[in-house]
């Protein structure tokens, strides 16, 4: 099981926002106190103890009529549920036990996944007190925490990542046939693509349901190449019951960019790029995944003589900072450019597996450096000696220097510059260390 995720759920206003930026660190999610606030899907990635997972933010699923909500939010409990390792259900020590609370408890306690109780808000003795009546509800791991202020998060997260066991880290890629995800909203033309690729070669070798219930991994054998297909589109199909659940899709999407080593983002060449597909391209870039972004649907955009060329300028800006991206121009139902986009998801496996002997690395590197110093810090040159390629699965370099935590962003983005303009890294997110020689 690849990637491990973790699942906040609870009723409005407990603070499940507040929670998620501090397991994130970082202030992601819009907080506010009217209910219903967290519109944006939140996701992103946290990193305890060396450990990262998966956070899910569930309060944004959820519409403003109670009826309504209430329904959502029992909803959201059960696909946490199906689809999370871990649910971390909030409550809010000011408001007691409420009903919805109760509510979303029996639904969570049909589960056999952990279930991680938090009662929020509790910041004084009193409180902490007024916290006890939440053993009633019978839940094993009880935490009582202030998102706010931060105390008794750290006990939470050194419980949630003990759940988390070697296998279900990163997905090893080693020695397998390349895994390429196809990723985007609904009704961009993921099944489309699916249908058009199976309908023209029809020699599929197997279709492998994946790990999850219905990301189906298809192993196709075409061009004289092995890959793996990993379909969300199947998403929305079976689950019928959560049609209207854009956070079903949300996990589902995570969980193929997990086992994944490229990820193909379909776009609607129409509506551009979304602040969804943005958060997906970004988590993918975090995650060391191959990114090519398809523009889908070409065939129906107005044409002028440049239009490609501008449309390609317009949304590299819109993925900066990391835009060394291939963009393929594509329309399934008309099939243009379809196997080029896997020709090139591919490369960028190639790519993003690609070694580059440490001789040569320090020959061109060197040589940039030499052009280029790094500026002088409080008198000190920086003095950059040698680089070397890191044994790991995504491609990493580390640069040996004198003052390592005195390179700046601007001088980073200019050697990884360096790295991609000599050697072929398009698609593929570098990460770049300094260390002390």
């Amino acid at each position: 099981m690849a990637g491990f995720t973790v699942a906040i759920v609870g009723r409005p206003n407990v603070g499940k926002s507040t929670l998620f930026n501090r397991l994130l660190e970082q202030r992601k999610a819009i907080v506010d106190d009217q209910s219903g606030v967290t519109r944006d899907r939140q996701y992103g990635i946290a990193d305890w103890n060396g450990k990262t997972f998966n956070v899910i933010d569930t309060g944004g699923f959820v519409s403003n009529s109670d009826d309504v909500f209430e329904r959502e939010i029992r909803k959201q409990a059960k696909v946490a549920m199906e689809e999370a390792n871990v649910i971390v259900f909030m409550c809010d020590v000011t408001t007691g036990i409420t009903d919805l609370d109760a509510d979303v408890a029996n639904i969570l306690r049909r589960t056999s996944k952990p279930v991680f109780l938090v009662v929020n808000k509790v910041d004084n003795a009193q409180r902490q007190l007024e916290a006890t009546e939440f053993y009633s509800l019978g839940f094993e791991h009880v935490h009582f925490l202030s998102s706010m202020t931060g105390s008794g998060t750290g006990e939470l997260l050194d419980d949630l990542v003990n759940q988390i066991t070697d296998d279900m880290g990163e997905a090893t890629t080693q020695g397998d046939v390349p895994k390429i995800a196809i990723i985007g909203q609904p009704n961009v033309g993921k099944s489309s693509l699916l249908n058009a690729l199976v309908g023209v070669e029809r020699n599929i070798v197997s279709d492998i349901a994946g790990t999850t219930r219905d990301t189906i991994h298809t192993h196709y054998n075409m061009f004289q190449k092995d890959f793996m297909l990993i379909d969300t589109a199947g998403i929305r199909r079976k689950a019928k019951v959560h049609e209207d659940l854009e956070f079903y899709s949300v996990i589902r999407a995570i969980k193929a960019v997990d086992e994944s080593d490229v990820v193909m983002l379909l776009l609607d060449a129409e509506k551009g790029v979304t602040a969804q597909d943005l958060s997906i391209f970004s988590l993918a870039t975090r995650k060391g995944k191959g990114i090519v972004v398809l523009v889908n649907k070409w065939d129906l955009v107005e044409k002028a003589t440049n239009t490609a060329r501008d449309y390609e300028k317009e949304l590299k800006k819109r993925l900066a900072p990391f835009s060394d991206v291939p963009i393929v121009f594509t329309s399934v139902t008309e099939k243009q450019r379809i196997f080029k986009a896997i020709e090139v998801a591919l490369e960028v496996y190639d790519n993003r597996n690609r070694k580059i002997q440490t001789s040569k690395l320090n020959d061109v590197l060197l040589k940039a450096i030499e052009a280029f110093h790094p500026p002088v810090v409080r008198g000190t040159p920086i003095r950059i000696k040698y680089v070397t390629q890191l044994p790991t699965f995504t491609p990493a370099f580390a640069f040996f220097c004198n003052l390592p935590e005195d390179v700046k962003t601007p001088y980073r983005n200019y050697l990884e510059n360096q790295i991609r303009t000599n050697f072929n890294f398009t698609g593929v997110p570098l990460k770049i260390f300094f260390r002390k020689k």
